[in-house]
């Protein structure tokens, strides 16, 4: 799927409009008919709903959503926030509408005086201000922003949260903005609603299909993908019948230290469930038992060393390298990677330790293997890239990185964020807060090694793997429950994620 800026998106509207063609109105008709219909699969008709309403097209929104409502038998109330006597054509229509086919008060709402006495277990609908708002909320609209956020009622947003931007919120208040406990999001997510400062915001978002035109949404371009199952199952390679272990390449894994084996085991588990055909383990000689003991299906390369990594020997028998967890940053290990980076001619993706080593020696950054993999956490790529003041200002150091060093980065958490040499960012849809738990980053880099080493392209290695990682913790979550997750059973649940992917192929 793709996702548009805000400005975009109006354009898609005006597109659909010219292109269907339907009249602006009737677009917002369709687009309260699909708020309704989710509002009556939620909530009893026993709580009355105050609608707040502002002076544009979100506006317009509310008073339809009100009509509809009353016409479903809801006690309904509208309160205008009238800070500005602009209103748009819309608007007008709607408010006509609603007075001559119903009976719901409109209330306007001059002076934060004038605000009503709601209880908790009332609903609220905030359509005071769009997607297309560019400063943050002021006088009338703000104080009664600060109010509603203090009712303690369940308040849904419509588009998106009164006071929130669509992208960009470093110059934003956090105190003008509505915290809902739904927002109902017009046939995309906005982009704001995929960094984790605006949950607060946005509580649990849905988007709402209104029939946007196929056509305008396909002439639109972007940057910025949610991967999804359709996106995903066209890149499952299938399997032949003559095909042979040598057919799905042969991996090789740096990984492991004194004290930190279970990171060697956890990678090389998750390649082979994820299909790869050969997985070499390079250790530290302490940890060769350990390993053939735990992965019988592993082969092992043992370092001269015996508790962490001192050399890499020869890559060019393998089809791709996976390098980081749990190597520790000894001088020596420091070392050993730098020769990686320097004379390793196959795909490699980097992790944990790895990216701690690149982080220390900062000059090492264009070493970097063109199409190499990069699967940092926050504070990994913190290290990597410098602070940023917040998620969206992270992400657009993260394109730019990718970009100039030519390399695919994972930026781990909820919605992955991937971004690519083109300056594309895919943002993830799988995954679930019980695989923050401590090896899930390892089993990503096995899961991404064996794609590599099975001729996936980079790009495509991580789009299907971090959603292939993020569907198994998802499985793991429905048989037990996040608390419970740990990172082995996202490997046992590798097989049933497959087939899911495949069930829409």
């Amino acid at each position: 799927m793709k996702l548009f800026r805000t400005d975009q998106i109006k354009q898609i509207d005006g597109m659909t409009i010219k292109e269907e063609p339907i009249s602006s109105v009737d677009l917002m008709e369709r687009a309260a008919g699909q708020v309704v219909r989710w509002y009556m699969s939620k909530f009893e008709r026993s709580s009355r709903v105050f609608i707040f309403i502002g002076p544009g097209n979100n506006g317009g929104d509310g008073l339809a959503i009100a009509r509809l409502l009353e016409s479903n038998r809801y006690d309904t109330i509208v309160y205008y926030v009238e800070f500005t006597e602009k209103t748009s054509d819309d608007w007008k229509k709607n408010l006509n509408r609603l007075k001559s086919e119903t009976k719901v008060p409109v209330n306007y709402l001059s002076s934060i005086d004038k605000f009503p006495v709601i209880a908790s277990d009332e609903i609220i609908i905030d359509a005071i201000f769009g997607s297309g708002l560019t400063r943050p909320a002021d006088g009338l609209a703000a104080d009664v922003i600060l109010n509603l956020n203090r009712v303690g009622a369940t308040i849904i947003s419509i588009d998106i949260p009164s006071g929130l931007f669509g992208e960009d919120n470093t110059h934003n208040v956090s105190d003008r903005i509505i915290t809902a406990d739904y927002t109902l999001s017009f046939h995309f997510p906005k982009l704001a609603f995929l960094f984790p400062e605006n949950a607060a915001y946005t509580g649990e978002w849905e988007v709402l299909p209104i029939g946007l035109s196929a056509n305008a949404i396909r002439k639109t371009n972007s940057s910025y993908f949610i991967s999804e199952k359709s996106d995903v199952a066209p890149l499952l390679k299938k399997r032949k019948k003559f095909d042979h272990k040598g057919v799905f390449g042969h991996g090789i894994l740096f990984a492991g230290s004194w004290g930190k084996m279970g990171a060697a085991v956890l990678g090389a588990s998750a390649a082979l469930r994820t299909g790869i055909g050969l997985i070499t383990c390079h250790v530290p000689l302490d940890g060769v038992a350990i390993i053939q003991n735990a992965i019988p299906e592993a082969m092992v390369d043992p370092d001269k060393n015996e508790k962490h990594l001192s050399e890499i020997g020869n890559t060019f028998s393998f089809n791709a390298v996976g390098i980081g967890p749990g190597l520790g940053t000894e001088p020596e290990s420091q070392k050993a990677l730098h020769k990686i980076l320097t004379k390793c001619k196959r795909s490699i993706v980097m992790d944990a330790d790895a990216l701690n080593i690149i982080s220390l020696n900062e000059d090492w950054l264009p070493l970097i293997p063109e199409g190499t993999i990069l699967t940092p956490h926050p504070k990994e790529f913190e290290r990597l890239a410098g602070k940023t003041e917040n998620s969206y200002l992270r992400l657009l150091r993260q394109i730019q990185l990718s970009v100039d060093y030519k390399c695919v980065i994972v930026l781990k958490g909820a919605y992955t964020s991937i971004t690519t040499p083109a300056g594309n960012v895919f943002f993830n849809s799988t995954g679930n807060p019980g695989m923050a738990t401590a090896g899930s980053g390892d089993v990503l880099t096995g899961i991404l090694l064996s794609l590599l080493a099975q001729g996936y392209t980079p790009e495509n290695a991580a789009v299907l793997g971090v959603y292939l990682h993020g569907l198994a913790g998802d499985i793991a979550a429905e048989e037990a429950c996040y608390e419970s997750i740990i990172a082995s059973d996202i490997i046992k649940c590798l097989p049933k994620a497959f087939n899911k992917i495949r069930e829409i192929g």
